[in-house]
């Protein structure tokens, strides 16, 4: 199938095969190509065939510091076409074309009763296997997605929206959450370090909230993709010292609040550093546990707070479904590169080592698809 089908409605395919190709996760960074069972669905379940999955930096994380066990396969920014259904499923039928969230929070705990979705066990759980233990899985030609999942984590994509652009719809999901945690204002100063896609959807979303945005980035050329969503006012960190000209922006303050958007920890201090005493930081990409740098006289003295926020949120999964299947951001232009599942190790290699002009990396397993893979430049 061709570019034209990722928008189509699709047809049920003839027959499902015994066995198929997988990138399996065998230890730290070490990832191959295998072929394995396709998965069996029980009661409420249902199969998905791979269209697109989008790499994403928690599985390279996950990829490179071994936190899990081996084997599995990742891969949790999914979409394709539905292959199979289990008995009692009535919500979808085979060739629907499909999302599916990997994780729903169970909506009784206290977690949920207190809206940390993330902190909920059963949200923990993840709802979407290739095989072995359930690690999202899309990075596998078919995903076997799980009862919880089926009911209330499947979104239909609707005709004249591709693949690719459904593929967000997690991820911008976690950038909202992350903009309602830093509760902005309109007419507030925001700085947003980091523009690589998360960046840049982080951005246009904090823009969308009334915020006056200031971007930086090392590389210029991520800089120009944030132009081209009308992020206009950037500043270059390879050249400029972004904490003195944010605070030149404004009239020596710093600004209203600040998103770190780059993982690690090395430029926590530098995002305090930017925000004006009584100001906000949002860390949204520090997910791996250890020691940072932090000025507790920021906290204290000059009232900065420090605001994390992690995964999706499921009070947000009609907003963002609505967000990204109206096209209110054409967020196809954030994929740079397209890869088949065969070239996965080299699509994880380049998505772990980004280049300056690497953005989204997705993976395309179906090689019947293999006429909508390609690479390019956002433009």
């Amino acid at each position: 199938m061709g570019i034209a089908g990722q928008y189509a409605v699709e047809d049920p395919p003839h027959s499902i095969p015994g066995t198929m190709k997988a990138a399996v996760y065998r230890g730290v960074n070490d990832v191959r190509v295998e072929t394995v069972p396709v998965p069996d669905i029980g009661p409420g379940e249902m199969l998905v065939r791979v269209h697109s999955c989008g790499v994403c930096g928690t599985d390279l994380k996950k990829i490179a510091t071994g936190s899990h066990s081996a084997p599995r396969i990742f891969g949790h920014e999914t979409s394709g076409v539905v292959a199979d259904v289990g008995q009692n499923v009535r919500s979808v039928r085979p060739g629907d074309r499909v999302i599916v969230f990997h994780h729903v929070p169970c909506g009784e705990c206290f977690y949920c009763e207190h809206k940390t979705f993330a902190q909920c066990a059963t949200y923990k759980k993840v709802g979407c296997t290739a095989g072995f233990e359930p690690s999202g899985g899309g990075f596998a030609e078919y995903v076997r997605v799980l009862d919880w999942i089926v009911e209330r984590g499947t979104v239909r994509i609707p005709e004249g929206v591709s693949f690719e652009q459904a593929c967000f719809v997690e991820p911008v999901n976690t950038c909202m959450k992350g903009i309602e945690a830093l509760r902005l204002q309109a007419g507030e100063t925001v700085l947003a370090i980091g523009q690589g896609p998360i960046g840049i959807i982080l951005s246009v979303l904090a823009r969308r909230a009334g915020a006056s945005l200031i971007t930086s980035d090392l590389y210029p050329e991520r800089l120009k993709i944030g132009r081209s969503f009308g992020l206009d006012n950037c500043i270059d960190a390879s050249r400029t010292d972004v904490v003195q000209r944010v605070r030149e922006l404004t009239e020596g303050r710093g600004a209203d609040a600040v998103i770190l958007a780059v993982g690690g920890n090395s430029l926590i201090r530098t995002a305090m550093d930017a925000a004006r005493p009584g100001g906000r930081v949002l860390l949204f990409a520090q997910t791996q546990h250890g020691e940072a740098i932090i000025d507790p006289a920021a906290i204290c003295v000059d009232e900065k707070t420090l605001v994390g926020s992690y995964s999706a949120s499921v009070d947000l999964q009609e907003e963002s479904v609505r967000f990204v299947m109206n096209r209110e951001m054409d967020l196809e232009r954030l994929v740079s590169h397209r890869f088949p599942l065969d070239q996965s190790t080299k699509a994880l290699e380049l998505a772990a080592h980004p280049q300056p002009s690497s953005m989204k990396i997705m993976i395309q397993p179906s090689s019947s698809w293999a006429g909508s893979i390609r690479e390019g430049n956002p433009q």
